[in-house]
This record gives structure tokens, C-alpha cells and sequence, in this order.
């Protein structure tokens, strides 16, 4: 009887100690996805500001030009 506690008991610690694990390697994805989507987001977003500056440059070189 008492070895089929100790088994029991031992089963249950295999159990939880997966749980936390699983319960880990979740939290540890879901901070990863939200940090790539930070990053995605502010990349875009820097991208866009360059290109932003690089159009109204353009512009006002492009008038400089065409009034000479």
C-alpha cells in the first residue's frame, strides 16, 4: 500500500513539474510574440517616417529645380 502511494505521489510531482513547464514555455512565447510585434511595429513605423522625409526632400528639391 505504501508503495502505491509513493507512486501516486511521485506520479503527481512528474505531473505538476510538466505543468509548470508547460505553463512557462507559454508565458515565455507569448512575451516573445509581443516583443516581435513591438519590433515589427516600431521598424514600420521608422521605415515609414524615412520615406515621409525622403518624399518631402524630393519635393522641395524637385521645385528648386524646376524653378532654374
Amino acid at each position: 500500500m505504501e508503495s502505491k502511494v509513493q507512486k501516486l505521489e511521485t506520479g503527481l510531482a512528474v505531473q505538476e513539474a510538466a505543468m509548470a513547464g508547460a505553463q512557462a514555455t507559454q508565458a515565455a512565447t507569448q512575451a516573445g510574440m509581443t516583443s516581435t510585434f513591438a519590433a515589427t511595429q516600431s521598424g514600420t513605423w521608422a521605415v515609414m517616417a524615412t520615406g515621409s522625409a525622403a518624399l518631402v526632400v524630393g519635393i522641395f528639391l524637385g521645385m528648386a529645380i524646376a524653378k532654374h
